[in-house]
């Protein structure tokens, strides 16, 4: 077998690619299936606390699922006051049917 190490390199670079964005969309059909977008989307900065009061998820769950969703650029994290917001552009995408 001939393995041209450059297609590999570039194949490799899709798998690898294609791999995260399969991972990276469980967390989102989570949010939309429990309507943590909904409950996030024009409601401003909210702590995980604020977030689980409004959606009567349990806080520690909530608190793993922002961070992914920030780490992914979903949500926005702001450490100063350990809120989490849905800019309005993601909420528009993630929000409407």
């Amino acid at each position: 077998m001939a393995v041209d190490s450059a297609k590999l390199d570039t194949f490799l670079g899709q798998l690898i690619s294609d791999m995260g964005a399969a991972a990276g969309m469980a967390p989102t059909y989570v949010g939309d299936q429990l309507g943590i977008y909904k409950a996030m989307a024009g409601a401003g900065d909210l702590t995980p606390e604020q977030l689980s009061d409004k959606t009567e998820l349990n806080q520690r769950l909530l608190q793993e699922w922002l961070n992914s969703q920030a780490a992914g650029g979903y949500v926005e994290y702001n450490p100063s006051d350990g809120t989490y917001i849905l800019p309005d552009e993601q909420a528009f995408v993630l929000t409407n049917p």
